[in-house]
């Protein structure tokens, strides 16, 4: 059972529960359910300055703002591919509004803009990657960076000229080599403190890759272990503290700067295979894709107490 269900749960019975008021998130509250008969089902989130979350849909190939009362409007449905399946994965929010999206489709895989008008087109396109998953932006430098999760490599991508190059690889990157894989390595990615940080989903790691002062990829550093199917995540405040999706564990874990971790959000909350995470103020939003579930992807929003 989660703290927050503890919470609740002594709270009826009269019981004050010594951790209810340091609990690291409280009051959590699903704003949306999307409909998965129609493919809703989200994948990633970065959100606008209003407080609305904007998602991927991927298998509906379509990008949504969803506001925290739960509306939500389809700003844009990518081109299909003329075969095969088509996914959007990754997410980010420009300063001047332009989102950036991941799309996996065959020739028409790589990096897609997104204008606030609701224009989508090619950024750059990544032939040589086989899944392109987490996508983070590193606005100071005009910058990209993109996980395939199925090579283990992250890409370095100009969102002006749309060059792509290799970044980084390496075998912390990659899927694990003993035992079941789930077939993601390098999965969710951010842009923290001149580094580059990256979930290995499969070997449930978090990492950190520092930017050189020349733009290359210096040594890989773990930083969490133990994080089991660890998908996106996102920082808390100002340091190393951070807030991970576990997708097929249903639960988001609280990790600390010294790598310990915490559950802090089951099912029981609400969670339906969450998939990515994001936190303005002191609200953690977190989108939950039901990809094994099958049942309610949702978008839930927590307060951060700490």
């Amino acid at each position: 059972m989660s703290a927050v269900a503890v919470a609740v749960l002594a709270t009826t019975q009269g019981i004050a529960p010594a951790f209810a008021a340091t609990a690291p998130l409280s009051h959590a509250r699903e704003v949306a359910h999307f409909d998965i008969s129609t493919k809703q089902q989200p994948e990633n989130i970065t959100l606008e300055p209003s407080g609305a979350a904007d998602v991927t849909f991927t298998k509906a190939r379509q990008v949504a703002r969803v506001t925290p009362d739960g509306h939500t409007t389809i700003l844009a449905t990518l081109p299909a591919p003329a075969s095969g399946n088509a996914t959007l994965s990754g997410i980010v929010r420009a300063a001047d509004g332009t989102l950036y999206v991941n799309y996996n489709a065959g020739s028409l895989s790589g990096v897609w803009r997104v204008s606030p008008g609701g224009t989508a087109e090619q950024v750059a396109a990544l032939p040589e990657a086989k899944v392109v998953n987490g996508l983070a932006l590193d606005e100071r430098h005009h910058t990209l960076y993109v996980t395939d999760s199925t090579s283990g490599t992250v890409w370095k991508v100009s969102p002006r000229t749309g060059d792509a190059s290799l970044w980084a690889t390496g075998e912390a990157l990659q899927t694990s080599t003993s035992g079941r894989s789930s077939g993601f390595g390098a999965n969710g990615i951010k842009v923290h403190d001149d580094a580059v940080w990256v979930s290995n989903t499969d070997k449930g790691t978090l990492l950190s890759i520092p930017i050189g002062a020349d733009g290359t990829a210096g040594s890989v550093t773990t930083r969490a272990e133990g994080v089991t199917s660890i998908d996106d995540f996102t920082f808390v405040g100002q340091g190393d503290t951070v807030l991970a999706a576990q997708n097929f564990a249903n639960s988001v874990a609280l990790i600390h700067p010294d790598g310990t971790h915490e559950t802090v959000l089951t099912a029981e909350d609400g969670l339906s295979n969450p998939t990515s995470i994001a936190v303005r103020g002191k609200t953690a939003y977190v989108a939950s894709g039901a990809y094994f579930t099958q049942d309610d992807p949702n978008l839930l929003l927590a307060h951060i107490n700490n």
